[in-house]
């Protein structure tokens, strides 16, 4: 049992020094386009692309003085490209560079976590298959209801990852936009032809926009990061019931030397349940501050630059995170078989009564009647403690519409599980 912490990936997404090679590679993916067009010359060009590079040390050195960090990032460029700077960033605005590069590492950052959605997909899958029969309590507001199988929970659970997955795949496409058409859209300082020949070369389409893109396609990805943390919280909300004292029919695992609590030693708390619960929280909130987004003024304020810095970092690395620790907890899941046993018979058998209910109405008893009938029986097996069945077969009224064994085979667990087959058939878990 391995617990996995694998962060540094896509948190190098969000480094300065990624951010640079980002903003570089769509500088030079517009030089390129003005080389095709006959604007740099080749030899320039050569040089410009043997030499652009930067250094985030020298930048950070420069933005303490000009307080704009691609002003700041430009100037360095500058420093080692040298005359043949004149070329970059021809007819272009800041946002044009922030903006498409933005893009490419959210980009690159979804499909990290799709990668990841597909291991907790995968592993969602796995444990369907395993429990596909292992009988348990069906809950609807937290009561029993009927049996399940907890494969058929699993399968409920990897349905919805799916879906999950679906979103973020079509939020990649929702922010594989780009923008390079100058100060405020109108290309009056870059022609269209370099916008289309620089976004091609990048895997960009080009957007209608003003000075930026326009913030209803970024709230897609966080819509996909929040609905994604949410599903996550689901499952662990239900893994977090399921450990409950109470009820024990899941455990998270429990690694050697683990501690619960530092008062009470006997304690095994559900605490990646809980984290994933609470991190949840701040996808969800994240997502607001991105359509808070959507209004600016005019042609563009700066008001929504400042709140992408922290949830595109924040949200993809957390969804991250999260899909890390819900997988090490479906693959570590522990199952306690034999509670879920006990627990389908807690209730004396009444969870059985819908078949006794319609065992009567297919003997010709009107619904309403049979249902007060079962009803009757069934509340005072709960008050009482009396075995569901015993009273079905001293009830006089029940005992003129069913013989024993008719009662007796109404009480059969198996009834409940002869299209968990046909279901799993509509998935594609097999």
């Amino acid at each position: 049992m391995i617990e996995r912490y694998s962060l540094p990936e896509i948190s190098k997404i969000w480094s300065q020094e990624n951010k640079y090679r980002i903003w570089l590679e769509v500088e030079l993916a517009v030089c390129t386009a003005y080389h095709e067009v006959g604007k740099i010359p080749d030899t320039s060009f050569e040089e410009i692309i043997r030499n652009a590079k930067f250094n985030v040390n020298e930048i950070e050195k420069i933005e303490q003085l000009t307080r704009h960090d691609v002003i700041a990032f430009l100037t360095n460029v500058a420093e080692y490209v040298g005359e043949n700077s004149r070329y970059i960033h021809l007819g272009l605005t800041s946002s044009d560079i922030v903006d498409t590069s933005f893009s490419l590492i959210l980009r690159q950052a979804l499909n990290l976590i799709l990668k990841k959605t597909e291991i907790l997909k995968e592993s969602l899958r796995k444990q369907a298959l395993r429990y596909k029969f292992t009988p348990m309590m069906g809950r609807t507001h937290g009561m029993h209801a009927e049996p399940i199988t907890l494969g058929f929970k699993f399968l409920i659970f990897y349905e919805e990852i799916k879906r999950a997955e679906e979103r973020i795949k079509k939020a990649v496409a929702s922010a594989s936009l780009g923008k390079l058409s100058g100060a405020v859209g109108t290309y009056a300082n870059i022609p269209p032809e370099i916008e289309k020949i620089a976004l091609d070369r990048l895997d960009l389409r080009a957007i209608l926009s003003n000075q930026i893109i326009q913030r209803d396609v970024y709230a897609d990805a966080f819509y996909s990061l929040a609905s994604l943390g949410a599903s996550c919280e689901k499952i662990a909300l239900e893994i977090r019931h399921l450990m409950r004292t109470e009820v024990s029919e899941l455990e998270e695992p429990f690694a050697p030397g683990q501690k619960g609590s530092s008062a009470m030693p006997h304690k095994k708390n559900p605490i990646v349940s809980e984290n994933i619960c609470g991190l949840s929280r701040i996808l969800r909130s994240n997502l607001i501050a991105s359509i808070e987004n959507i209004p600016l003024w005019h042609e563009r304020d700066i008001s929504h630059s400042s709140v992408e810095r922290i949830i595109g970092p924040d949200s993809t690395i957390l969804a991250y995170y999260i899909l890390d620790r819900l997988t090490y907890l479906i693959e570590n899941i522990v199952v306690n078989k034999n509670k879920m046993i006990s627990n389908i018979g807690l209730t004396n058998g009444v969870i059985f009564s819908q078949k006794v209910l319609l065992a009567l109405v297919n003997k010709g008893i009107l619904r309403e009647d049979a249902y007060k009938i079962v009803q009757k029986l069934a509340h005072e097996s709960i008050q009482t403690g009396v075995n569901f069945e015993s009273l079905l077969k001293k009830d006089a009224i029940v005992l003129k519409s069913l013989t024993l064994d008719e009662i007796e085979n109404t009480f059969d667990i198996n009834y409940y599980y002869k299209y968990i087959n046909y279901i799993f058939d509509r998935s594609d878990v097999v």
